[in-house]
């Protein structure tokens, strides 16, 4: 009896005390993440935690376990610990669905998504007056007079910084120098690359010959080290290819209304992950300056993946800000990157919606991956925190998703978030920096995305719980100081 009394509070001695060591690296971690809510309410169930695991041992150390009472106690508080752990630890409801990728949540006849209706594509490429104009508006007339309006505002985003003007000049000017990049890299002969010179011409005709495991290997590793987070491989789902070229950057307008016919039969689909610190800001300009500043990396990897596989004898594209032939979310799932959630964005396991997508795609042989189911669909009808917070209300509240174009989704209200982006001067992000999946992955956020990412009743304690430590609808966070917003006249650096 002894034996199992000391088993008894040793075990419950550890538990209490790998609780406090959770509850102390969630306190340091809000620090870290510059959380004031999370860090304070991070302090005080720390304390709690601790005053537990003290008074415990206050108890063992009186004798007070030796009682017949206070061994079934000791029996009792075991027995509904491990309980609790197994209950909110177990894996539980499989997604079939997710697991099946993109295709799972196809429910009837999907049409290709054409080019020309993207509302950049509307806005950049459709000029007053050209025959591109005309040919466009009289097939979508009731879309005529609200671009119009759009395109007097500056376009898709209006004029960049206006939320923080006057006092948005520096940020503007980074994230234009950002943009320059994918502009610079989506030439044709760059995105579409032909071997190079000093190879020699039979290379072309006679590629290097690699098993598809070996080229895996040899891609990811490279795409990896040129500084992608996240890289995955699936086949190309001909649903996700646009059906029109409707973007054009080079005098292309051949090109304008074309059918794009994508012959390659793999897709390398890569992320990065955006900074917490540009991120927490939106939906200022420091949210804007990190959006660009990915899509650039997303343009300097997929093109340098593409001349890679180029060079090696097989055809590849690059697919990034400026020259995109794949709806690159649903492509990211079937690559088993993450889950599309109710905000429309691709949700990783690692940075939730926190990253940018770039891909490559080419007829190199490749091995595959496979979709994971990290159950972003349960979470998303639960939480509906980027829909509380929506600043111009276009995600949907409702707690199932919704039939569209043949497919189960939730769908977003692009035009009504688009004319905030015009108002505002940014791409808001507001939706990505507070999904509960967007924490830093430090080891308590690891530690809660590993439980709800596998049982269904973690998630719906840890939904409660961020709206506790972090708010229902979190303020903006303070920038960096080199990305906060300039006083000309002081010639001091204002935070938010």
């Amino acid at each position: 009896m002894d034996i199992f009394l000391t088993i008894l509070m040793w075990t419950a001695g550890v538990a209490l005390a790998i609780q406090a060591f959770v509850g102390l690296s969630f306190f340091v971690s809000s620090i870290h993440e510059k959380e004031p809510r999370a860090t304070l309410w991070g302090f005080l169930q720390f304390l709690g935690m601790l005053g537990v695991f003290v008074f415990f041992w206050v108890l063992a150390s009186s004798g007070f376990f030796d009682s017949g009472f206070g061994t079934i106690l000791l029996l009792l508080g075991c027995v509904s610990g491990v309980a609790v752990a197994v209950v909110i630890m177990r894996p539980t409801m499989v997604n079939h669905r997710a697991l099946k990728g993109s295709m799972g949540y196809v429910t009837g006849d999907l049409e290709r998504f054409d080019e020309r209706d993207h509302v950049f594509s509307r806005n950049r490429a459709l000029r007053p007056g050209s025959k591109e104009y005309q040919t466009y508006y009289a097939d979508h007339p009731e879309k005529e007079a609200r671009d119009a309006e759009r395109r007097a505002r500056g376009g898709p985003i209006g004029i960049p910084g206006t939320i923080d003007k006057p006092y948005a000049h520096v940020d503007v000017a980074m994230l234009m120098g950002s943009l320059s990049m994918p502009h610079h890299l989506s030439a044709p002969e760059i995105v579409k690359p032909k071997p190079h010179l000093l190879l020699p011409e039979k290379r072309r005709e006679n590629p290097v010959q690699l098993s598809p495991e070996e080229a895996s290997i040899r891609v990811k590793g490279y795409v990896g080290n040129l500084g992608a987070d996240m890289v995955g491989i699936t086949e190309i789902n001909p649903l996700w290819v646009y059906s029109h070229r409707g973007e054009i950057f080079h005098e292309n307008w051949a090109d304008w209304g074309k059918e794009i016919e994508l012959t390659h039969q793999y897709v390398i689909v890569f992320a990065e992950e955006m900074s917490l610190d540009l991120i927490g800001p939106a939906p200022h300009t420091p949210t804007l300056i990190e959006s660009m500043n990915n899509y650039a990396k997303g343009a300097y990897m997929s093109t340098q993946l593409a001349a890679f596989i180029a060079n090696l004898g097989y055809s590849a594209t690059a697919n990034h800000l400026r020259h995109y032939e794949l709806v690159l979310p649903p492509v990211a799932a079937d690559a088993g990157l993450g889950e599309i959630g109710r905000l429309g964005y691709l949700l990783t396991r690692e940075f939730g919606p926190r990253v940018r997508l770039s891909a490559v795609t080419t007829d190199m042989p490749l091995s595959c991956d496979k979709p994971v189911d990290i159950g972003i669909q349960d979470f998303c009808k639960i939480c509906k925190k980027c829909g509380v917070c929506c600043p111009s209300r276009s995600i949907p509240l409702d707690e199932n998703p919704a039939e569209y174009n043949g497919c189960l989704k939730w769908k977003l209200d692009d035009e009504s978030c688009f004319n905030y982006w015009g108002k505002v001067g940014t791409d808001c992000n507001v939706c990505m920096k507070v999904c509960p999946w967007s924490h830093a992955r430090t080891f308590p956020h690891r530690l809660i995305v590993w439980l709800i990412s596998r049982n269904w009743i973690a998630r719906r304690i840890f939904s409660i719980l961020d709206d506790i430590f972090y708010g229902r609808k979190p303020k903006p966070k303070t920038a960096p100081r080199w990305a906060s917003f300039v006083k000309p006249e002081l010639g001091k650096l204002r935070h938010d």
